[in-house]
C-alpha cells in the first residue's frame, strides 16, 4: 500500500476498519480465550473514554503532566496495598509484562553489580514453566538462563530443590510464577522465599496473570497461598493491569520491596547534547491514556467490583473443570484462578484444537505436555456451555478419523 495522494473521509475509513476486522478473532462473542480480557461493555466504555482523555499526553514528562504522575502514583499505591507492599515499597507502570520483567531483571543485575558479588553477566534460575519474557530480557542483557524441570509429582510447580542445586556464585535472580501461564499453577513461593533469603538472592515473582486476580480470589474464599510481598524473600513483582485488572492495553506494573531496590531500575543520562533525562522503564514515551485508563478502571471497580468479576471467572473455570472431566480429560495440576489446561489420554490436543478453530474458537495450547488451554474472562460465563458443546463435537470428529493428524492450523502466537 502506498500513501494515498488525497486523504479519505472518516466515514469511508470507519467502514474499511469494520470490514478489515471481519476475519479477526470474535472475542466480543466470547469465542476467544487469549489476548483479550472482556469484563463487559461498561468497563470497555470506561477504558475508551479515560484513554481518550489523555491520549495525547506523555507519561515521560511528569513535570509537564503532573496529573498523569499522580495517577501513576495512585495506581502503584493501590497495587502495593493489594500485594502486601511493606512501608517504603514502590514501583512504576510499564507497557506490559515483558517490559516489567525486563526492568526487574535489569534492576537485579545492576544491584548485584553494585555489590560486586557476581562475575561476568550472571545467570537467572527459573522453572521450565516461567514466561518466555525472561529469556527475551536475558537475551538483550547477555544473561544466562537456567530453566529447571518442574516437579515430577504432577503438581506442575517449580522444583525448589532442583533450582537450589542450579544456583552458583553468579546467580543474580530466582523466579517464581503466580500463576504460570502454561498451566495456571502457582509455584511454591514461600519455599522460594526461604531459598532466596538463605542464599542472599533476588527473588522475582511473575504475577502478570495473577497480581490483580489472586488477592480478590482470596477475599472470595479461594485458598490462594502466600505469593506476594507477604513472603519475606520477595524483592520484586510484575503484575499486568491489562489482564485481570481489566485496564486498556499497554498497562502493567513492576513493584519493588524498597526504594533501595527500585533505584537500580531507572535510566538516567546527562552526558549528551540534550536536556538531562530520566526514564523509569524501558520505554521513553509512555502513552498517557494507558495510565489514565488503568487509574479510572481501578477506581471505578474498587475491591467490590474486582471481587465480583473474579468470582465469575473462578466459577466459570470450575464449570470448565467439571465439563472437561466429564468428557474424559485430565486437568493439569490444581488451578485456582482464571487459567486452565487439560489434555485427553487418547486424543491429540492439537487435533482437537484444530477442530475447535474451525468452529470459530480462538484459544491456546500448551506444548509441555500437549494440552488445550483457556484464559477465561468474566464474559465467558455466558458462552462456556457453547464451548463445551463444541469441544465434545470436536472430540467426536477426531475420533471418527476426520482429523487423524494434528491440525495444520497455526498455533504459534506472536
Amino acid at each position: 500500500m502506498k500513501l494515498p495522494q488525497e486523504g479519505q473521509s472518516w466515514d469511508l475509513l470507519q467502514a474499511s476498519l469494520a470490514e478489515r476486522r471481519g476475519d479477526d478473532a470474535k472475542w466480543r462473542h466470547g469465542r476467544t480465550a487469549v489476548y483479550v480480557f472482556n469484563a463487559g461493555e461498561d468497563i470497555m466504555a470506561i477504558q475508551k473514554e479515560a484513554y481518550a482523555a489523555y491520549m495525547s499526553e506523555n507519561g515521560l514528562g511528569p513535570l509537564a503532566f503532573p496529573s498523569l504522575a499522580q495517577m501513576e502514583r495512585d495506581v502503584i499505591d493501590m497495587a502495593l496495598g493489594l500485594l502486601h507492599g511493606p512501608d517504603g515499597a514502590t514501583g512504576a507502570m510499564t507497557s506490559g509484562g515483558t517490559d516489567s520483567i525486563t526492568m526487574a531483571i535489569k534492576a537485579a543485575r545492576d544491584c548485584a553489580r553494585s555489590r560486586g558479588n557476581f562475575a561476568a553477566a550472571g545467570n537467572i534460575v527459573l522453572p521450565q514453566s516461567a514466561h518466555l519474557a525472561f529469556d527475551k530480557a536475558c537475551h538483550l542483557m547477555d544473561i544466562e538462563v537456567r530453566r529447571i524441570p518442574l516437579r515430577e509429582d504432577g503438581s506442575y510447580q517449580a522444583d525448589v530443590s532442583a533450582m537450589n542445586a542450579a544456583c552458583d556464585s553468579s546467580t543474580l535472580m530466582l523466579v517464581g510464577s503466580a500463576p504460570n501461564f502454561p498451566h495456571g499453577i502457582i509455584d511454591p513461593i514461600e519455599d522460594l522465599g526461604r531459598l532466596a533469603q538463605a542464599r542472599g538472592l533476588w527473588l522475582h515473582i511473575d504475577a502478570c496473570v495473577g497480581g490483580y486476580f489472586a488477592p480478590f480470589a482470596r477475599l472470595n474464599g479461594v485458598p490462594v497461598p502466600p505469593f506476594d510481598f507477604e513472603v519475606e524473600g520477595v524483592c520484586s513483582m510484575s503484575a499486568d493491569l491489562h489482564k485481570y485488572g481489566y485496564a486498556a492495553k499497554g498497562a502493567s506494573t513492576v513493584l519493588f520491596r524498597s526504594e533501595d531496590l527500585y533505584r537500580f531500575m531507572p535510566f538516567d543520562l546527562t552526558t549528551w547534547s540534550g536536556a538531562p533525562m530520566k526514564t523509569p522503564t524501558l520505554a521513553g514515551t509512555r502513552p498517557g491514556g494507558a495510565i489514565s485508563a488503568a487509574w479510572a478502571v481501578m477506581t471505578h471497580l474498587g475491591a467490590e467490583g474486582y471481587c465480583r468479576l473474579q468470582a465469575e471467572v473462578c466459577e466459570t473455570r470450575q464449570r470448565v473443570e467439571r465439563g472437561v472431566r466429564n468428557l474424559g480429560f485430565e486437568v493439569l495440576g490444581e488451578p485456582l484462578l482464571g487459567l486452565i489446561a487439560f489434555r485427553h489420554p487418547e486424543l491429540h490436543s492439537f487435533a482437537i484444537y484444530g477442530e475447535l478453530f474451525k468452529r470459530g474458537w480462538f484459544t491456546s495450547v500448551t506444548r509441555e505436555p500437549p494440552s488445550l488451554h483457556l484464559m477465561l474472562s468474566p464474559r465467558h460465563a455466558d458462552f462456556i456451555d457453547d464451548y463445551l458443546a463444541d469441544l465434545q463435537a470436536s472430540m467426536e470428529t477426531v475420533k471418527a478419523g476426520a482429523a487423524a493428524k494434528p491440525s495444520a492450523v497455526q498455533v504459534r502466537y506472536s
